[in-house]
């Protein structure tokens, strides 16, 4: 049986990971300290490994493809190819910062003020090409966990992924530059990408993991509404193309039905209601295929 080795990030996007998954429709199980869950896709193989590896046994063929964000991609120089362009990370859909950081009374105000200091970072070599960049020459040494708590008696500045700002601020940072901006890539190895088996397998699961995350934001609402009044309604109702409405039985009232951005829902259900609209049935939707 052909299978795809898939890579998927263990820790902290671990859990997003495996609810994408399963919206997407695939169920992962996996035991306490176990490396190899379980996926109910035979062809499928799922390996858990840090995010930071992922790209490099992508690029070496150790695995078909893999879920690892975009600074990782770059941090291992992997020549990879992107499938897929997954926005979430593990508390928002937004994309995660690589950002520069100081003390909040350091007289570091901007990158061109790191020459010939010390800047702690995980993304060591993203880093260097970003100060080589703007012509700034400083020491950059791997950090290897706490990052945050090394400035200002350890090093003058650090490099580190945040999502919110919240931990920066805890420790009295300041972001003095954006570096990059990322998010998780679904990306495979050139050699199995060129596999038509292969190719199509991840191209399929491509859709599905993107159909997920549309319909994140997305609900569906129904309801019935007066022939006479089915004008007034479509013209304040957003669909993703148009309405479905359809004749209900031995009735002179219509079916509507449409998917639209789950935050308009609660400012368009009272003007729905004074324009006759009944039996309104707001629900969830598991994925959106364009």
């Amino acid at each position: 049986m052909n299978k795809l080795r898939l890579g998927l990030p263990k820790g902290s996007l671990q859990e997003a990971t495996f609810q994408l998954f399963k919206r997407a429709g695939f169920n992962i199980s996996v035991r306490s300290r176990s490396y190899f869950p379980a996926i109910d896709d035979p062809e499928i193989e799922v390996v858990l490994m840090r995010a930071q590896e992922i790209p490099r046994y992508v690029n070496e063929g150790v695995l078909d493809a893999g879920l690892s964000g975009l600074d990782w991609i770059l941090e291992n120089e992997a020549d990879v190819v992107e499938v897929a362009n997954l926005m979430y990370s593990k508390q928002t859909n937004n994309p995660i910062r690589l950002v520069l950081a100081v003390a909040n009374d350091s007289n570091i105000k901007s990158v061109y003020d790191l020459q010939g200091k010390r800047i702690a970072t995980e993304l060591v070599k993203v880093t260097k090409n970003y100060l080589e960049k703007h012509g700034v020459g400083a020491t950059v040494e791997f950090s290897y966990g706490a990052t945050e708590v090394k400035v200002p008696d350890l090093v003058d500045a650090i490099a580190d992924l945040t999502e919110t700002g919240s931990s920066l601020k805890a420790n009295n940072l300041r972001i003095i530059a954006t570096i990059l901006e990322s998010n998780t890539k679904l990306h495979a190895n050139r050699r199995s990408w060129e596999d038509p088996w292969k190719r199509e397998k991840l191209e399929n699961l491509s859709v599905l993991l993107q159909g997920a995350l549309k319909a994140d934001s997305k609900v569906g609402l129904k309801m019935n509404v007066p022939g006479d009044r089915i004008n007034d309604v479509l013209s304040v109702l957003p669909a993703m193309k148009h309405p479905t409405v359809s004749q209900l039985y031995n009735s002179d009232w219509v079916a509507v039905e449409v998917v639209l951005d789950e935050k308009m829902v609660r400012d368009l259900i009272p003007p729905l209601r004074k324009m006759g609209a009944q039996d309104l049935i707001e629900y969830p939707l598991n994925k959106v295929i364009p």
